[in-house]
C-alpha cells in the first residue's frame, strides 16, 4: 500500500494492527445487521407457516450467542479475548522456543 511505504517500521505495525481492528469491528457490525435483518424474517416465516411450534427461538438463541461472542472478541469484553492476552501468549511461546534452542546448544 502507498501509505505503508512512507511510514516507519513501528508506524507500519501500528497501522496494520489498526487496520485489522477496524476490519474486525466492520465484520461484527455486518453480523449484527444480518441478525437484525433476518431474525424478524425467520419469526414471520415461522408464525405464518407453523404458528403452533415456535422454532424461531432456536435461531434467536443460537445466532444471538454467536453475536454475543463476536462482540466479546471484537470489543475485548472479557480478559480472555483481549489482544494483550494474545500478545503475552506469543511472547511466552517465543521465550520458550528460545530457551529450548539454548538448552539444545548447551547440550551439544
Amino acid at each position: 500500500m502507498e501509505i505503508e511505504k512512507t511510514m516507519k517500521t513501528d508506524d507500519v505495525i501500528r497501522y496494520q494492527k489498526a487496520k485489522v481492528k477496524a476490519r474486525e469491528i466492520r465484520d461484527f457490525y455486518i453480523n449484527l445487521s444480518l441478525f437484525c435483518l433476518f431474525i424478524p424474517l425467520i419469526v414471520g416465516i415461522n408464525l405464518y407457516f407453523v404458528p403452533k411450534f415456535q422454532w424461531f427461538w432456536f435461531s434467536i438463541i443460537g445466532w444471538g450467542v454467536g453475536v454475543f461472542f463476536h462482540a466479546a472478541n471484537t470489543f475485548e469484553i472479557f480478559s480472555f479475548f483481549k489482544s494483550t492476552w494474545e500478545e503475552r501468549k506469543i511472547a511466552q511461546f517465543i521465550k520458550e522456543e528460545i530457551e529450548q534452542e539454548q538448552n539444545k546448544n548447551n547440550a551439544n
